[in-house]
């Protein structure tokens, strides 16, 4: 089977020159390839962060220069940089940190450029979703790295008395970030900043679907990082396939759970342990004993303020009750014009989507005949700005496609049940979902809500901003991700916790040693349960 990169034809209109990489020129070439695990690959994959589609059919177009050959060479190089402890000394992971708050400060103007570039997204949206996280993450590892690098002491047992015990966090190696296009830089950088922070070297794939800010990643890395422990490979499906051909001691993927299972399985072929950030239909439940708009401002912010809803820990869907419905759409509706104006198509405080194909999948949502006059608010759309207006729709019914994939777009269905009780059983009959919301008052029922809903995270009372506590780590469980990161978390996410246990040549008892007399036992055994008085007991022949 052949796999085709009709993707960089769907996305075109995204930006031109999608498959420059560091270091390596491509030249355009029309080929085919193989790949070694495409027995993975039957139909169409979605490459989405958290839902970007990626379309793998029979025909290649373009073959980069940066084939298998290259990516092992890359690998090889990283590794005798990592294999010389360059990267592990405390002093050259404070100088890639210092590095990249130096870049954050002196090149913001070109990062949030950038981002408006791939995704229209307003400066502000960039500075406080993007740009100001990642600032966050660098500044708190400065400031806890050397804490992080300490050894933890742990207390040992009598069997291996006198001993000292602690475990050590060591480097993994050189590991694989494959990022994603609806947050470019971030979800670029953070976890660039958790592998150098753990001592590894690192190459970064960024979204070929976010071109100017792949792009501008490659420069910065080039121009601020040292490139002998530090990479960024762009292009689309033959780089990556390239790259995961290689052994890594660790990849991190962002993306959809599709493309996750490719990722997973090439690393199952070396044994590369990974760190899956997928997505899911990610649900606020509406309570009715609420202060309403605040509440319907933060499900406004975490929805279409977020990216235009091109987000994986964004509000998919809402479940209310009957009665409360007409009372949160009226509020939807009055709060959608405070934040985007009378004619949302013509706000400049909104995101576009990113791309013709995802536009197309968008508008196919909403013409589902099951779906097409379901529509309550908005529906507006246009292809040559790629804009589609917020847009709820009522009572959609669950079998409908917009209810069976991640929307991730400006779309918001809403259903309704009887009691709010009853939107535990509808959550839970979909896969675990990134995130999942709760608005309500009712102390009983966000008790409820945490123990019987499964999800990577969860927030009472507001959405997204869980992901900005440093002290929560970020992930997804089942079909929405494995393993996690930010903060600390993202340290020991690319650290190996060794265990070291320290004893020295004093007290060698000979019980341990046969020949195993009842005596022995007795003694062995009383000392293995941790039994002092069985010990005395044993020791004085009893």
């Amino acid at each position: 089977m052949n796999i085709s990169m009709e993707l960089l034809r769907d996305f075109s209109s995204v930006g031109a020159g999608a498959s420059r990489a560091f270091s390596y020129p491509f030249t355009r070439k029309t080929k085919q390839r193989r790949l070694s695990f495409v027995y993975l690959i039957r139909t169409s994959y979605s490459f989405k962060s958290c839902s970007a589609t990626l379309s793998l059919t029979a025909e290649v177009e373009e073959k980069p220069k940066f084939d298998v050959d290259k990516a092992a060479l890359l690998a090889r190089e990283l590794r005798k940089s990592f294999n010389s402890g360059r990267t592990t000394n405390y002093e050259w992971r404070m100088s890639q940190l210092k590095s990249i708050e130096k870049m954050l400060e002196e090149k913001e103007n070109d990062i949030t450029e950038a981002l408006y570039k791939d995704l229209s997204k307003p400066g502000l949206e960039a500075f406080v979703a993007e740009i100001s996280q990642v600032k966050s993450s660098c500044k708190l590892a400065l400031k806890e790295l050397s804490r992080w690098m300490i050894p933890e002491k742990v207390k040992t047992s009598l069997t291996t008395y006198p001993s000292s015990a602690e475990i050590v966090s060591e480097p993994l190696g050189v590991v694989l970030v494959i990022s994603t296009w609806n947050f470019p830089f971030l979800l670029s950088l953070d976890p660039v900043i958790g592998a150098i922070s753990a001592g590894n070297a690192v190459v970064l794939k960024p979204s070929e679907i976010a071109p100017a800010t792949s792009l501008l990643l490659s420069k910065l890395v080039e121009e601020y990082l040292d490139k002998s422990a530090i990479r960024v490979v762009e292009g689309s499906v033959d780089e990556t396939t390239a790259l995961l051909e290689q052994k890594w001691d660790k990849i991190l993927y962002t993306g959809s759970a599709r493309v996750g299972r490719i990722v997973m399985a090439a690393a199952a072929k070396h044994l590369t342990p990974v760190i899956l950030e997928l997505g899911g239909k990610c649900p606020a439940v509406v309570d009715s004993n609420i202060n309403l708009q605040v509440a319907v401002r933060r499900i406004i912010y975490g929805k279409w303020a977020c990216n235009n809803g091109q987000a994986c820990i964004g509000v998919d869907y809402i479940i209310t009750t009957k009665d409360f419905a007409p009372k949160l759409i009226d509020a939807l509706r009055y709060e959608l014009e405070q934040f985007f104006g009378k004619d949302p198509m013509e706000s400049k405080d909104i995101s576009r989507i990113v791309s013709s194909s995802q536009f197309a999948r968008l508008a196919r949502l909403m013409d589902d005949d099951l779906v097409s006059d379901k529509i309550v608010l908005g529906g507006q759309r246009d292809v040559n700005q790629l804009k589609i207006a917020p847009t709820i729709l009522l009572d959609v019914p669950e079998d409908a496609q917009i209810m069976q994939e991640e929307i991730f777009g400006p779309l918001m269905p809403i259903l309704t049940v009887e009691k709010v009780e009853d939107s535990f059983k509808i959550i839970q009959s979909k896969p675990k979902p990134l995130a999942a919301y709760l608005f309500t008052n009712d102390e009983q029922l966000k008790k409820n809500f945490v123990q019987n809903v499964s999800s990577g995270g969860m927030l009472i009372n507001d959405t997204i901003l869980h992901v900005a506590t440093d002290g929560l780590p970020f992930g997804g469980v089942g079909e929405s991700g494995m393993g996690s990161y930010h903060g600390k978390f993202s340290f020991d996410a690319f650290s190996h916790k060794k265990a070291v246990l320290y004893r020295s040549f004093d007290a060698d008892a000979s019980i341990r040693y046969p020949p195993y007399t009842t005596q022995k036992q007795r003694l062995l055994k009383a000392v293995i349960n941790g039994d002092i008085v069985s010990v005395i007991l044993a020791l004085i022949g009893w």
